[in-house]
């Protein structure tokens, strides 16, 4: 390997090097922002109407901000079920909606309506199951998630009432105040006990859980 090789080589080293602690240095940045803002505004967290999965009372809480349009919200739709049955007794799961794609906002107000009917994860698991159907992010088809969800056992008469209320609007406006309050720019957004994750991903999010539950049982 001749001399100008191994140069070029060090140099792209270097690069590398540099972009990969830039990263981490923004990314942690990100966390504290984020973390710092979480802190100020505890109280956007949860709220009187969010559902509510898991024990009331469990000392853990995972806040998931949850557009039913995403894809990366399906895949962790499972991984956060295992995780609150690896923790039955310690964990809950708060959902908070972050309408992003087309379309969310009506969807959103389906599974609230399927909640006032009792259905709430039994509608909520079908429409993510059908998702491949009705999200397409350019021209979504909201009448197949309403059709699955009438298949699942939602009163479809009842819901399309509940949808024109005021009140549906007012609970997803709030929603959309706090998660823009919080700096939430994506779905899913995890707070587990009010942190954010230090980076994205499914091991990152079981891990602090896991470091939330053995503090609590300190």
């Amino acid at each position: 390997m001749n001399a100008k090789r191994i140069t070029v080589i060090g140099l792209v080293a270097i690069v590398a090097l540099f972009f990969y602690l830039g990263m981490n240095a923004y990314q942690k940045r990100v966390q504290t922002a984020q973390d710092e803002q979480a802190k100020a505004e505890q109280t956007r967290l949860v709220r009187m109407h969010s559902p509510v999965f898991g024990p009331q009372g469990a000392p853990v809480t995972i806040v998931e901000f949850f557009d039913p349009a995403c894809e990366t919200c399906r895949a962790f739709y499972p991984l956060v079920k295992n995780l609150m049955a690896q923790y039955p007794n310690d964990v809950r799961l708060v959902i908070r909606y972050a309408p992003f794609h087309q379309g969310s906002d009506r969807v959103v107000k389906l599974l609230e309506s399927a909640k006032g009917q009792g259905k709430y994860q039994t509608v909520l698991e079908a429409v993510l199951a059908a998702q491949p159907a009705w999200a397409d992010h350019a021209q979504p088809n909201i009448e197949i998630a309403f059709k699955v969800a009438e298949q699942a056992g939602l009163d479809l008469v009842k819901a399309r009432q509940d949808i024109e209320k005021p009140g549906m609007q007012s609970l997803l406006q709030q929603d959309i105040e706090d998660l823009t309050a919080l700096q939430v720019t994506k779905t899913p957004t995890f707070f587990v006990n009010g942190r954010s994750l230090p980076s994205f991903g499914p091991d990152q999010l079981a891990a602090l859980v896991a470091e939330e539950v053995a503090k609590a049982k300190k």
